[in-house]
């Protein structure tokens, strides 16, 4: 199973007039790409394992495809990870060689026929991708090559992706969204890459309007960013297909630009561990606040506290389970965390909160730790107050979570951003007229922004810093 059928050929991005890849304005063709990743794969082979760092640049790009040509697991660095975390990454890893940096350049004018002794086969590790590290130090999830092409040709079918499009997004490439779907992705379909360098509307404008892009990936955090410029979600309207991820998409985000270029995104849910395992089709009708069904090969259940399946009502909520063949090796060197991340039975424990309706369809509320409130003797799921408020008008961001409380075990507490004057008790009383009364807020407090990582989402253990 080559994991990048691009580099033989076969694809129409190969064509000498068509460049197969472009980040921040810089292009390569195939065979550039081809000889300068050779390069770094004479460099690397052998090696037990090779970091990067992981900047938007084609630097990065040409440092992952040579170090899968060599069969070495990569392990990519976030550009602005601190000494501890990155540290703790290589000690982890036992990388030695961190490719992109001042100690160890990539050339991507570099040209070489160089052809590897070993290729990545199935079963050989090609990833190590350390999670964000928010219940402790990054974890490093090992991905198969396997998993990743298992996982990529599902999605293209679910997409209906081929060479004929033109992928552009301006995500980090240091986790699963930028770098497995929108580089490897790209590069194992054979269609162009457009990496704009960052996700700003303006950079995606362009890349439909000049670079012919078809297919566009974001977070919401992008997508809320596009549909807030009207020119921008208007010169969207000649791609097939928006893609969001990494995150819940806010209806009101998604209706603004349906009405502004003629569709809302697509939404698909994964995660480090498993990749994506859930996921709209291009074919068929998108429902705004869902992420879609199963991919072929993936079973899911949702479960409550003693580990009973729920019913697929899409209204009882619990922790997401999954058995997907695109599941992660292990947690490296962490053989009890890994384990305690399967059910007796096998079932992978995403922790992630959910509902299942009757057709499948899957509707994410949140992280089981922090999203699943009790409160008097109901489960509430953070997400649906989080989507209830941001229907308000004036309502711009929202993160709800639980709080201790001594009668009801635990209190909804919101925290809202809002482009006008709104009171709180409006927004507790809103959020009741559209949910169950026990669902409203308790507390709503104000503030001018949201503590977000680099993928967009919320970090909501910082939420009560003023």
């Amino acid at each position: 199973m080559d994991l990048l059928p691009f580099l033989d050929g076969r694809h129409a991005a190969c064509e000498v007039s068509n460049p197969a890849l472009t980040v921040a304005g810089r292009s390569l063709h195939a065979e550039e790409l081809t000889a300068a990743a050779a390069a770094v794969a004479a460099q690397v082979e052998g090696a037990p394992a090779v970091g990067v760092y992981a900047d938007a640049s084609l630097e990065t790009v040409v440092a992952v495809v040579g170090a899968l040509m060599a069969g070495v697991p990569l392990v990519p660095l976030a550009p602005d990870a601190g000494p501890l975390e990155a540290n703790h990454i290589k000690r982890d890893s036992s990388i030695e060689v961190v490719l992109n940096t001042e100690q160890y350049p990539v050339d991507v004018a570099a040209r070489t026929d160089f052809k590897p002794r070993h290729t990545l086969e199935p079963s050989r590790t090609a990833l190590v991708l350390y999670t964000s590290g928010t219940t402790g130090l990054p974890k490093g999830v090992v991905l198969s090559a396997s998993a990743v092409a298992t996982d990529l040709d599902l999605l293209a079918d679910a997409w209906g992706w081929t060479s004929g499009d033109v992928l552009a997004h301006g995500l980090p490439l240091f986790h699963v969204h930028g770098l497995v779907l929108g580089v490897i992705g790209a590069l194992r379909v054979g269609s162009p890459l457009v990496h704009t360098g960052r996700p700003d509307p303006d950079g995606y404008a362009k890349a439909v309007e000049e670079g012919g892009a078809t297919m566009l990936f974001g977070v919401p955090t992008v997508w809320s960013r596009v549909a807030a410029s009207a020119p921008a979600a208007r010169s969207l309207k000649g791609a097939r297909l928006l893609v969001s991820g990494s995150a819940g998409l806010p209806v009101p985000v998604f209706e603004k630009l349906r009405m502004a270029c003629g569709q809302g995104p697509l939404e698909r849910y994964g995660m480090t561990e498993t990749l994506i395992t859930v996921s709209g089709r291009y074919t068929e009708p998108r429902r705004p606040g869902w992420v879609g069904r199963c991919l072929p090969g993936v079973r899911s259940r949702v479960v409550d506290d003693d580990g009973s399946e729920l019913p697929r009502d899409g209204e009882s909520v619990g922790e997401l389970e999954v058995v997907t063949p695109t599941i992660m090796d292990r947690y490296l060197n962490l053989p009890e965390a890994t384990a305690g991340c399967f059910a007796e039975d096998g079932w992978f424990r995403t922790g992630d909160v959910a509902s299942i309706d009757g057709e499948g369809w899957h509707r994410i509320v949140g992280r089981r730790s922090v999203d699943l409130i009790k409160s008097g003797g109901y489960r509430i799921g953070a997400g649906e107050v989080e989507s209830a408020l941001l229907a308000h008008p004036a309502v711009k961001e929202a993160a709800v979570v639980g709080e201790a409380d001594p009668d009801l075990g635990q209190v909804v507490v919101a925290y809202v951003v809002a482009d006008t004057a709104v009171s709180t008790s409006e927004l507790s009383d809103f959020v009741a007229g559209l949910l169950s009364v026990h669902k409203r807020p308790r507390r709503v407090e104000m503030r001018d922004a949201l503590p977000r990582n680099a993928m967009g989402k919320v970090q909501k253990a910082r939420l009560g810093e003023r």
